[in-house]
């Protein structure tokens, strides 16, 4: 296995890549994701424009398993960044994580751990950034799709140093598996001191 931190930029030939990657892994559980190649391109290209992203990946044997990006929080889209503002945040100050995504057969081997790392040695390097977050989709832990076993990520982050941002939350709309329209879904973000993570 092989990780490793680019700018990103230096990945825009393999976008389409990127985009197989993103939409394989987020039809699972909780995302449930329904994604399109022409979305995940446009999606893509927030980082692939940007020399100030950053994305870490993980190749085995010269293949592409695993992804991690993050970005100045003043650069994410606003639908992002407005939440953070609503709740005094200063997006100057920030540095967003996007997704952190592995293929199953590759999980378990702490390669989550060195996405995070990656990530906020970015930050710093950044220089400036006083806090980190991210978001993810909020579920009904009743809900009756949730796979048996599944193990949400929450106790994994809280030892990252983050912690939930109470009362902060976007609204996203996607369409899940097996539905014909897009639904809207909540994030709940979360987030930590940058100095917490030393």
């Amino acid at each position: 296995m092989k990780v490793g931190t680019h700018r990103a930029p230096d990945l825009a030939g393999r976008r389409d890549e990127l985009a197989a990657l993103r939409i394989a892994v987020f039809r699972e559980w909780p995302y449930r994701y329904d994604g399109t190649v022409e979305y995940e391109r446009d999606y893509l290209a927030t980082y692939l424009k940007n020399p100030r992203a950053r994305i870490v990946t993980a190749e085995s044997q010269g293949r592409l398993v695993g992804i991690s990006t993050c970005l100045p929080l003043a650069d994410e889209v606003a639908e992002f960044r407005r939440p953070l503002e609503d709740a005094g945040f200063d997006p100057a100050r920030g540095f967003y994580f996007g997704e952190s995504i592995l293929l199953p057969e590759h999980r378990g081997r702490g390669i989550g751990r060195m996405f995070m790392e990656a990530r906020l040695e970015a930050a710093r390097a950044h220089g400036g950034v006083e806090f980190c977050c991210f978001c993810a989709v909020r579920r009904d832990p009743e809900d009756p799709r949730r796979p048996q076993g599944y193990r949400p990520l929450d106790g994994f982050w809280r030892k990252m140093g983050f912690e939930p941002m109470e009362g902060v939350e976007a609204v996203f709309d996607w369409r899940e598996v097996g539905d014909a329209k897009e639904t809207p879904h909540v994030m709940d973000f979360w987030w930590s001191r940058v100095s917490r993570c030393e």
